[in-house]
């Protein structure tokens, strides 16, 4: 295989990294194969089996070395992530009926959420009602 395959193998992968993913899943492939690249372009990798090789050796244990810590560096970095926790207390606009332990839909900050009534009232559509707390994409709401 010609060394400038991997070039281009690698910066295809990096451009997918930031138009596709954006997770750090395709980055470390990108930079593995743009250094296998160098290497056998430079005549330190000829053989094609040994550049696979180092090919997945790097990618793996670059993934496995530097993805997490780099997800977290950058989360919270974050200066727009809102910790769910905030959402209690806030009105959600009852988009539909829900009875006492019953669920529905609500809306609030402009989305849409599935709400459950935490209240002994049943609430109907167009009502407010107020977040007691947050369970995964669940409000449990209770009315005002």
């Amino acid at each position: 295989m010609l060394w400038w395959y991997w070039i281009v193998i690698g910066l295809v992968l990096l451009a997918g990294e930031v138009t596709l993913t954006g997770g750090f899943d395709l980055l470390f492939f990108g930079i593995a194969a743009l250094l296998v690249g160098v290497l056998a372009g430079v005549g330190l990798l000829a053989d094609f089996t040994l550049q696979c090789v180092v090919f997945s050796v790097l990618s793996i244990a670059s993934l496995v070395a530097f993805r997490r810590p780099l997800l977290t560096r950058f989360k919270l970095r974050g200066a727009t992530h809102q910790d769910m926790d905030t959402l209690v207390g806030e009105r959600v606009h009852m988009l539909t009926d829900a009875g006492p332990d019953g669920t529905g839909k609500g809306e609030l900050r402009g989305t849409t959420w599935r709400v459950r009534n935490a209240g002994a009232r049943a609430l109907a559509r167009g009502e407010r009602a107020i977040v007691e707390r947050v369970e995964g994409l669940m409000l449990w709401v209770k009315a005002e």
